[in-house]
């Protein structure tokens, strides 16, 4: 178990009161660890100018949805991409976190992350994609340390394995 000197942790000691978090599992199943849901609802979906509200199931994210204007929307709300931005630069964020204290390496205090998403159309069906493009900024950083950082944070963070290989997902009428 490796525990950052300056982080405190649970009582046992475990970084953010999870007893193995850092080390590998080995379990046959997927082993869910966090699970939420966000319901969207309301609004318009006609001439696919989308609309409505996001709300989690805690009910700390609740977020009007509006189509950009770049894609005939009316703007003045969020959307679907700058949500996953957010979600992945995020992620990325909290990989780093973790690769840092698995390498025993203290992270700077300033990180930036920025994800691009960007919505087009897919040349192989003709149909939709999305894409992501991640810039890491650790200005602070020797650059040999930095690249094995970010290396080490994208093997782990789960939106860079889902970007290469997929997720699994189901789709239930109800």
């Amino acid at each position: 178990m490796i525990v950052l000197a300056d982080e405190p942790g649970d009582a046992e000691g475990h970084p953010g009161g999870h007893p193995g978090f850092l080390a590998p599992y080995t379990g046959d199943d997927i082993l869910p660890l966090y699970t939420t849901t966000v319901a969207v609802s309301g609004g318009e979906a006609r001439h696919t100018r989308v609309s409505g509200r996001a709300v989690s199931d805690d009910g700390n994210l609740d977020l009007v949805l509006r189509q950009p204007t770049e894609l005939g929307g009316d703007g003045g709300g969020t959307n679907s991409q700058q949500l996953f931005a957010a979600g992945f630069a995020a992620c990325f964020h909290g990989a780093m976190a973790i690769a840092a204290a698995s390498m025993r390496t203290r992270l700077p205090p300033h990180i930036d992350i920025a994800a691009t998403v960007s919505f087009g159309r897919d040349p192989i069906d003709g149909l939709f994609l999305i894409t992501a493009e991640l810039e890491v900024s650790l200005p602070q950083m020797d650059a040999r340390e930095a690249a094995e950082l970010v290396a080490q944070a994208e093997r782990i963070c789960p939106y860079m394995k889902m970007s290469r290989v997929g997720m699994r997902s189901t789709i239930r009428f109800v």
